[in-house]
């Protein structure tokens, strides 16, 4: 019996390079990251939401975007080609970046 399922992997945080200003591309800043997703769980199919935070830590470590908007579409792409996923929220915060505000852009 197949079953929708919405899996949320919430406040994955962890420090990376990622920025256009060259302070930002020298000293590791602190990201959160919120996924959300939708999926067809069945016996024969579910998803590792394990696997899904070590990947986009992965893919935030090594790849070293300069914007959140790059690194919000890579992430989008990767996911939705190695799972069958649909309706997929990404939130990525940059929480000491400004003084007094944290900045967040999301898909």
């Amino acid at each position: 019996m197949k079953k929708k399922l919405t899996i949320e992997i919430n406040d994955l945080t962890f420090k990376c390079i990622i920025g256009i200003l060259d302070f930002e591309r020298i000293k590791k800043q602190r990201v959160i990251i919120n996924i959300s997703f939708n999926y067809q769980y069945s016996k024969n199919y579910f998803i590792d939401y394990s696997e899904v935070s070590e990947l986009v830590k992965s893919i935030m470590k090594n790849k070293k975007f300069e914007l959140l908007e790059d690194a919000i579409l890579y992430i989008e792409k990767k996911l939705y080609k190695l799972y069958k996923i649909n309706k997929l929220s990404i939130k990525i915060s940059k929480p000491d970046i400004l003084k007094d505000c944290i900045v967040t852009l999301s898909n």
